[in-house]
């Protein structure tokens, strides 16, 4: 499988992206990272070249919601390191509140974050890579995308199920064609977007997480549950459960 030197992660300052972001470094990767926060960007770069000086990573500030940015953003990144391999549209919302509450401004928030500009990462990524005629696009996904679900997670939930059809689509697009598209269905990984939540099923830190999602994208797969076990079973088993039961899961 080929190599992809030069990486590029969106929401990158803190959490998931921040921590994939160490273990490709260790690996040896060019990086390109974006986030809205530059202090914390500047602070991961240096933390990034202590653990391997030989790599690269270029750094810019981007909130994903302005869209006319995004596009410059990711073609800047394309011009410092001369070409981008692998794009990982990790940035994200996780607030959210039950329809009708009240709280249609956090829930529009979180669709716009969640769907619509992972739309615009999708298009700027995919715009490189069909000039270069090859590249492997990652869409961040969630084990809610199986199932609607409810309460808080309701609107975060339905946009993770629009990434994942959204990449699927592109996928079948692609086949036969040198451009990969994976989407990555993560479980409960500890990171600033779940920090307050007390209670999950089968919890894993972020290191360990982050471990596992840099395995399963460094394989390239359509679809990847993360980690595996328990979310490949339980993936299938919320996809075709009665939704009372799925009620009880959750």
């Amino acid at each position: 499988m080929t190599t992809r030197s030069n990486i590029l992660i969106t929401g990158a300052s803190s959490g998931l992206g921040a921590g994939m972001a160490r273990l490709f470094a260790a690996r040896g990767r060019n990086l390109a990272l974006c986030a809205r926060r530059l202090d914390r960007l500047e602070a991961l770069r240096e933390e990034l070249l202590a653990i391997n000086p030989s790599i690269q990573v270029v750094i810019e500030p981007l909130d994903v919601n302005d869209y006319d940015q995004v596009f410059q953003v990711f073609r800047r990144f394309q011009h410092a390191l001369g070409r981008l391999d692998r794009v990982i549209v990790n940035a994200g919302l996780g607030k959210g509140q039950p329809l009708g509450t009240g709280y249609f401004h956090a829930n529009r928030q979180t669709a716009e974050t969640n769907f619509v500009a992972a739309l615009a990462q999708c298009e700027a990524a995919m715009e490189i890579f069909r000039e270069q005629n090859s590249g492997h696009l990652v869409m961040m996904s969630s084990m809610s995308a199986m199932r609607g679900m409810r309460k808080n997670i309701n609107t975060y939930a339905a946009t993770k199920a629009g990434v994942a059809s959204l990449a699927e689509g592109l996928r079948m697009e692609m086949l036969g064609k040198p451009i990969t598209v994976s989407t990555i269905f993560p479980g409960y990984i500890r990171s600033e977007i779940n920090e307050k939540v007390e209670k999950a099923p089968f919890m894993v830190d972020t290191e360990t997480g982050c471990r596992a999602l840099v395995a399963a994208i460094e394989k390239e797969p359509a679809k990847a549950y993360v980690p595996s076990w328990p979310w490949a079973p339980l993936g299938f088993a919320m996809r075709v459960l009665p939704l009372s039961l799925v009620r009880r899961m959750t």
